[in-house]
């Protein structure tokens, strides 16, 4: 599995991201893994913006599912519930509004 759904913890890898957009605050990250090659791509910059109103088909997201955070897209959307998979294909599983933290409004490539 790619690095896009470590684990959360006191020291998780969008821990700090998690927290600005909570306080409705624009976030930098910078992603590792290729399970969204692509779109965002290993070691990218990605700014978060909190999650506006309506989100859509092909968003992507800092979402948690099972536990696990996720820079991954909104495959399906069924009322207020979002499914969530990444960019080859993979599904994470259904999520409701309240476990998308943040809509990547940026992506930088690495080395631009």
């Amino acid at each position: 599995m790619a690095r896009y759904g470590r684990k959360t913890s006191s020291k998780g890898w969008a821990t700090h991201a998690i927290e600005k957009l909570a306080n409705g605050e624009e976030a930098l990250i910078r992603p590792k893994g290729h399970s969204m090659k692509g779109k965002v791509n290993h070691n990218d910059s990605v700014l978060l913006a909190p999650p506006p109103d309506e989100l859509s088909v092909g968003d992507i997201v800092l979402v948690k599912v099972n536990k696990r955070v996720y820079l991954h897209l909104i495959k399906a959307v069924n009322e207020n519930r979002f499914l969530i998979g990444n960019n080859k294909g993979g599904i994470n599983g259904w999520v409701g509004r309240n476990s998308i933290y943040g809509i990547a409004v940026e992506v930088n490539k690495k080395g631009i």
